[in-house]
């Protein structure tokens, strides 16, 4: 009858193989499974490490202008801050933030002072970064307080030793944030009362520094009162190219084009998306190379399996099944193999990134798990070809023969 040459009796007839052989059949489709599993993990942690830095970005606002020294970012390290990724460049002065502060698209001016330190508690020692802002870096950089306050022009003007912590360092130096207002810390041997600890951000560098007047760094700290960086805040995205361009013109005035790197937000974000679809791109090429050591172990144990069912083979070609019967039927075990194992690793991969989500924003890409979905059963295809040709080959008297 024609429904025993159907494709539900070679489904049926491969299940009932793969029951006979358990351990067989779960070390072939391991493979797989592996392979599926490494693809979509690495895509999602890459999606994931992509997501946390643009969140970064955006905690900031929309309207973002980073003046950063020399070429800017060069793409290594760094965090919302960036300070391990700058290389080169000048140093900038109250003479450029006081020139800034005279462009009228700009709201905030906020000059950034960045030195990484090791900072004391009354018991603990941690590293942490000196964040020396103005008081409209808190309205910028969306950071509020927690536990006590931020502190205001008053605090700058009078160069107070004060300073609001991350509140990851909070936690570290005195067990918990709110143990921490009131206290003193002492850093590059000098002291300063913590008026205030700032909400949890993400961030490592601003999760981890204590934010003082960056007044107060001229001195011990910074005696050549300069800044690494300063960060504009437009009044509204329609004004953002404008006040990029002039914010060129007036530092060119004193510095060379190549000594200084103005740039957007959405710039920045637009690099990172780049930057990560090449990143995504070799971590596919990574995983594809578990998907195809899986797809070459399949083959081994096709062609293990046509060995120890020739006579099978002999005999079903004796009774009229054709040479097409015979390929039929080992290629739909091949394929359900990679199959298996492609919706078991899927399976698994799923759930390890729903426990990841918790700590980590990675994502399940849907084009990531169609590809593993459709590459493991090509692969199951194009590895079941060569051991179903060779079964279905043989010659029907000489199969029978066979011990």
């Amino acid at each position: 009858m024609k429904i025993r040459n159907g494709y539900l009796h070679l489904i049926k007839t491969a299940l009932e193989d793969f029951k006979r052989n358990k351990v067989r059949t779960a070390l072939t489709s391991l493979g797989i499974m592996i392979g599926v599993l490494s693809v979509v993990l690495l895509i999602a942690l890459g999606l994931g490490l992509k997501n946390y830095i643009e969140g970064q970005f955006e905690s900031m606002g929309a309207n973002l202008i980073l003046i950063l020294p020399g070429g800017g970012f060069t793409g290594e390290g760094g965090g919302g801050f960036g300070g391990a990724a700058i290389v080169g460049g000048v140093s900038f002065d109250e003479k450029d933030v006081n020139s800034l502060k005279r462009i009228s698209e700009i709201d905030y001016v906020v000059p950034v002072f960045m030195k990484a330190t090791t900072i004391e508690g009354a018991r603990e020692k941690k590293f942490g970064y000196i964040m020396g802002i103005n008081d409209d870096g808190f309205k910028l950089m969306n950071i509020e307080p927690e536990f006590g306050e931020l502190f205001t022009k008053s605090d700058i003007q009078a160069s107070s030793k004060v300073g609001v912590l991350g509140n990851v360092i909070a936690t570290n130096l005195f067990s918990t944030t709110s143990n921490a207002v009131g206290k003193t810390v002492r850093f590059e041997n000098q002291r300063f009362k913590v008026i205030g600890v700032a909400k949890k951000k993400g961030d490592q560098e601003m999760d981890g520094a204590i934010f003082i007047p960056y007044k107060t760094t001229y001195g011990g700290l910074n005696p050549d009162k300069t800044f690494w960086s300063i960060y504009l805040g437009v009044k509204s995205d329609d004004m953002v190219s404008i006040a990029k361009t002039k914010a060129e013109n007036a530092l060119l005035d004193r510095y060379d084009e190549d000594d200084f790197a103005v740039t957007e937000q959405a710039e920045l974000l637009n690099t990172i998306n780049q930057i990560f679809s090449i990143i995504n791109s070799v971590l596919i090429a990574i995983g594809s190379i578990s998907l195809l050591v899986g797809g070459i172990g399949i083959m081994n144990i096709m062609f293990a399996t046509v060995t120890e069912r020739t006579k099978e083979v002999g005999i079903r070609r004796a009774v009229g099944a054709t040479q097409n019967d015979i390929l039929k039927q080992f290629l739909t075990e091949s394929v359900l193999l990679s199959l298996f194992g492609g919706a078991l690793g899927l399976i698994l991969a799923i759930l390890i990134i729903l426990i990841v989500r918790i700590f980590f924003p990675v994502s399940l890409n849907l084009l990531a798990v169609l590809i593993s979905l459709v590459v493991s059963s090509a692969i199951g295809i194009f590895f079941g070809v060569f051991p179903a040709r060779r079964a279905a080959k043989l010659p029907p008297i000489e199969a029978i023969r066979y011990e």
